[in-house]
């Protein structure tokens, strides 16, 4: 055979198959493979993609299946299987699982106080990726356990119908004012309230949580969502404990909505994270890239999310950012947070 027809042979096999990294050549095991960084990696980790064919993300619900679907369509060779359930159950399932030795999960896009547990557990697996360097090093776990690849934060959300631009409150000091006591409302859901309260006693102190907890606010045992919903309808005014993405997206539907950052808010996010015993950790990794990618993160972006990569603008205008669940101490925190919650703003109304 002509050398000319071999090569062109060869030329068609690498193009069906994709390159090939000799089996000596790669990394093995999930730790080496979570954080392999050599010239050669995207080959490396597609070409175990290959091989394995498959990769098992747990997750809270459907809002990842956009991306899912354009992960698939640039490799049609990994199958994405998806479980999905609220960020505690997951947490809970996962410790029960690799207690028991049932090590199937790969990765994980999760809230990221659902991945605190499953850290502490050493469930999951510290990698690099060539994509961290384009993310606020704020929304990286301090040990690279996980990154934050969707966000959206808690403000001050109220009813242009019922309250002018020019009129509302828009800093943490100003929610004091004697005119807003009993006109206001806040999500009475642990994460958000508690989150809430964390962020203002790290900025404004215990002694303004106190005196917050003196206006009357009046508590709805609804989530973030719900709350904006009640406020488009006119029967919440004014709440600051409503999220950025939900008045955009509302507001672009034509309701009365509008949203300003009082300070450094709260980060409501979802991480990605690799498991420490992933049965494919090259698919695991591909995957994670993709989430983490600019093209990644414009289709959070087209789903309502904002983004932590620092070469991507906001949504809206810029907001100083606070991730809690990345504090040394959140679980810590959380519980005093939790208590001073119930008492200045639940036990005060009973």
């Amino acid at each position: 055979m002509a050398a000319g027809v071999r090569a062109t042979i060869a030329f068609g096999l690498l193009t069906l198959v994709g390159p090939i990294v000799p089996a000596w050549a790669q990394p093995a095991g999930s730790e080496a493979i979570a954080n392999y960084t050599g010239s050669d990696r995207q080959a490396v980790l597609e070409a175990g993609a290959r091989r394995e064919g498959s990769v098992l993300v747990y997750t809270t619900g459907t809002q990842i299946r956009p991306l899912l679907e354009r992960f698939e369509q640039k490799y049609p060779y990994v199958k994405v299987q998806l479980a999905r359930a609220s960020s505690a159950d997951t947490a809970r399932k996962v410790v029960e699982e690799y207690r028991a030795g049932y090590e199937k999960v790969d990765a994980f896009e999760l809230a990221s106080h659902g991945l605190i547990v499953p850290r502490d557990e050493n469930i999951l697996q510290p990698f690099q990726s060539p994509e961290l360097a384009a993310f606020n090093p704020d929304a990286i776990e301090p040990k690279r356990h996980w990154v934050m690849v969707r966000e959206s934060y808690t403000g001050i959300g109220f009813n242009t119908k019922l309250l002018a631009s020019d009129k509302a409150p828009t800093t943490y000091q100003a929610l004091l004012d004697p005119q807003w006591k009993g006109k206001m409302a806040i999500s009475g859901i642990s994460t958000t309230a508690v989150n809430w309260v964390g962020t203002m006693l790290i900025v404004a102190g215990p002694e303004f949580v106190r005196k917050l907890g003196q206006q009357n606010i009046r508590v709805y045992n609804l989530t973030g969502r719900a709350l904006a919903n009640l406020m488009s309808a006119g029967e919440v005014a004014l709440s600051p404990t409503i999220y950025n993405s939900h008045v955009a997206a509302s507001a672009d539907k034509g309701a009365p909505l509008a949203w300003a950052a009082p300070g450094p808010v709260p980060v409501t996010d979802t991480g990605v994270a690799i498991a420490r015993k992933a049965p494919h950790p090259h698919a695991a990794m591909l995957l994670m890239d993709f989430l983490m990618s600019r093209e990644g993160q414009m289709l959070y972006r087209e789903l309502g999310y904002d983004s932590a990569r620092v070469d991507m603008t906001g949504l809206g205008a810029p907001v100083q950012k606070l991730y809690l669940t990345n504090r040394a101490n959140y679980i810590g925190e959380y519980e005093s947070w939790m208590k001073i919650y119930q008492d200045n703003f639940v036990r005060r109304r009973l």
